[in-house]
C-alpha cells in the first residue's frame, strides 16, 4: 500500500508559480514511478506528467512542456511538481498518482492516488 498526500496548491495570478508536493508513505518509494493528473470542474481527469522511479525520465502533456517541471527526491518519499506561468484554464484540483507499471499517461496504469489539492488561478 501507499499513501499519497499532496499539498502546496493555493490561489494565484495568471503568470505565477506554484509548486506542489506529493509525500507517500512507502519504504519502496524509489520503486515507484509517479504521475501529476488534474481535474477541473466537470471535466476529465488528464495527465499532466510524469517521472521514472530514478527521476531518470520524464514525461509532460504538450499543454505543460516548458513550463512544468516533475521532480523528486528518493530519499524523503517526496515528488514534486514545479508549475510557472500558470494560465486561469489551469485551475483544477492536482493529484499525484504512484505506479509500478511500465506504462504512463492514462490513469487507469497508476495503482494509487492522492486526494488531491486545488489551483486556483485567477485572471
Amino acid at each position: 500500500q501507499v499513501q499519497l498526500v499532496e499539498s502546496g496548491g493555493g490561489l494565484v495570478q495568471a503568470g505565477g508559480s506554484l509548486r506542489l508536493s506529493c509525500a507517500a508513505s512507502a519504504r519502496t518509494f524509489s520503486s515507484y514511478a509517479m504521475g501529476w493528473f488534474r481535474q477541473a470542474p466537470g471535466k476529465e481527469r488528464d495527465f499532466v506528467a510524469h517521472i521514472s522511479w530514478n527521476g531518470g525520465m520524464t514525461y509532460y502533456a504538450d499543454s505543460v512542456k516548458g513550463r512544468f517541471t516533475i521532480s523528486r527526491d528518493n530519499a524523503k518519499n517526496t515528488v514534486y511538481l514545479q508549475m510557472n506561468s500558470l494560465k486561469p484554464e489551469e485551475t483544477a484540483v492536482y493529484y499525484c498518482a504512484a505506479t509500478q507499471r511500465s506504462r504512463y499517461g492514462q490513469s487507469v496504469e497508476y495503482e494509487y492516488w492522492g486526494q488531491g489539492t486545488q489551483v486556483t488561478v485567477s485572471p
